[in-house]
């Protein structure tokens, strides 16, 4: 474990990659560059909220290292250390169906690559640290709302097991950031604060669409080498100066279809609905990234959007996830063609991601059912009957799976009935689920699956605790009372997610009637 100064820079995008000759904050186009150098904004009193121990050590750095006062100067955006190389990249992107055109980091700074444990690369990037090229007509802060529930829903997802950028530290900046919440024309000032946000890469599915837009093959082929060399030495590149083979390309791309698959599978088992799913807020590596208007199923419905931007079309809803991730690949691969000339094999690689997908999810879901595995033929019908009963009426999914690896005996309709938000199950709901557990029973004793095996890989495929947008908004408002407990407990809750911890029911609760409709505990804007 290094402390702060110890730290190795590699810093290997901007070593290999052409860079923005102008080093202002101006607005203004990017073309023939990756990336613009440029400096976070320094701010009044930085103070750490809060860090992950966990992230810190996958990094190498010491986790003691969090409370020291040069790491919060350092990641609230006051300071250097030896070797970063702070820079903003550039990247377009299709956002709800459209393509945008330049988007970039408008508020998102990169330190800098460290070479970390075992030779691994992690870039540390500050989202929220000021102005870059691409801030447009934005400042580049980011306030304590939005910044809390990033730095915790990072974290979650990890410990839920769903891929993810991870997250470092949450610091407060001691200025106040004026904000429309939902862009209603009611904005105020509210209390800024600063992630530490930290991955692999934070390439997105845009950074290739934007040279491919503008007929920059040379931009593209450089990415694209770049990215192949350095985060996918599975495909056993050959190294810079010699020419990559079309066929490597197109097995890259196999990978982020793979990749991509499995992570939206992720989500669907635990619930998760990302809200925002452009292109730009893709990542190459198949991680969920850029945690905006985010939320977790409550009452289960396919259907639901946390975006309040997305309210009318629901493009993002939880049900249409998998089909928006391929056709999000399907931007990916139109953008690489020029690199491998080979459309048919393109679409070959993007169209395998419906088997993959299928496989993934029918995998987990086999897990959340207690089943050994899922067959299709038996196992299909059982699944679409339950979905269609938790849609009969407002039914917490994340509840009802918890409850579900319990005893299947009399009063086993009574405990699933805690999931309802409703006073219990109705009488159509308790006719369909009485003959569903009894299918469900028979299929368990056909398999000769006994209690407890069942029971111990449904717990361990079904979170008990998982972040509620609720649970979220009570830990921000007491942070911007200036008490950071409640973002640290729930953070330490939320380490756990598989495990019962006595003492926490509060934590596993329905969402209560209150936060049904109040600001940031059910749908959210962009801007939260």
């Amino acid at each position: 474990m290094k402390t702060l100064l110890d730290l190795e820079f590699q810093n290997r995008f901007t070593r290999d990659l052409p860079a923005d000759p102008e080093t202002t904050t101006r607005p203004r186009e990017v073309t023939g560059a990756l990336y613009s150098r440029v400096s976070p904004t320094a701010v009044a009193a930085p103070k750490l909220i809060a860090g992950s121990r966990e992230c810190a050590t996958l990094i190498g750095l010491d986790p003691s290292e969090l409370e020291g006062e040069d790491f919060a100067r350092v990641f609230g955006g006051n300071a250097l250390v030896p070797g970063m190389d702070p820079f903003a990249m550039a990247y377009g992107g299709h956002q709800f169906g459209h393509w945008a055109g330049q988007l970039g980091d408008g508020r998102a700074i990169n330190l800098g690559e460290i070479r970390g444990p075992k030779g691994a690369g992690w870039t540390l990037q500050l989202k929220g640290a000021g102005m870059t090229p691409y801030s447009r007509r934005a400042d580049g802060l980011a306030v304590l709302r939005s910044s809390v529930r990033e730095f915790l829903c990072s974290e979650a997802m990890f410990h839920l097991g769903v891929p993810t950028t991870r997250a470092l530290s949450l610091v407060t900046t001691g200025d106040q950031v004026m904000r429309d919440m939902f862009y209603d024309g009611n904005a105020k000032l509210e209390p800024g604060a600063v992630v530490c946000r930290v991955a692999r890469s934070f390439v997105r599915f845009g950074s290739f669409e934007l040279p491919a837009s503008r007929g920059d093959e040379v931009l593209l082929r450089s990415l694209a080498d770049h990215v192949i060399r350095t985060s996918f030495p599975e495909l056993n590149a050959p190294p810079a100066g010699t020419a990559i083979p079309a066929e490597t390309y197109v097995a890259w791309v196999r990978e982020v279809v793979r990749t991509t698959a499995v992570m939206v599978a992720h989500w669907m088992r635990v619930g998760f609905v990302h809200g925002v799913m452009n292109t730009d807020n893709m990542s190459i590596l198949g991680e969920t990234i850029d945690y905006g208007p985010y939320g977790w199923l409550e009452g289960y419905d396919p259907g639901w959007t946390p975006n309040t931007t997305d309210a009318q079309g629901k493009r993002y809803r939880f049900g249409n996830q998998h089909q928006i991730a391929h056709w999000n690949l399907t931007r990916l691969a139109s953008a690489v063609v020029p690199l491998v000339g080979d459309v048919e094999a393109l679409q070959e690689a993007v169209d395998g991601f419906q088997a993959i997908y299928t496989e993934a999810w029918t995998g987990m879901l086999a897990s959340k059912l207690g089943l050994p595995e899922f067959d299709e033929e038996r196992d299909g019908p059982l699944a679409v009957d339950l979905f269609r009963i938790l849609e009969l009426q407002e039914t917490d999914m994340t509840i009802f799976f918890r409850e579900l690896a319990g005893p299947l005996g009399g009063d086993a309709v009574s405990a699933l009935a805690r999931a309802s938000y409703g006073d219990g199950f109705d009488g159509e709901t308790v006719t369909a689920l009485e003959a569903w557990l009894g299918s469900y029973r028979s299929r368990l004793e056909a398999l000769g699956v006994e209690d407890g095996p069942r029971r111990a890989r449904m717990d361990g495929a079904n979170p008990r605790y998982v972040l509620r947008n609720y649970l979220a908004q009570l830990a921000i408002d007491r942070a911007a009372k200036g008490d950071p407990t409640g973002v640290t407990e729930l953070l330490e809750v939320l380490r756990r997610p598989y495990e019962d911890q006595p003492g926490r029911d509060e934590f596993a609760a329905r969402r209560p009637e209150w936060a049904r409709h109040r600001a940031g505990c059910s749908t959210l804007s962009c801007s939260s």
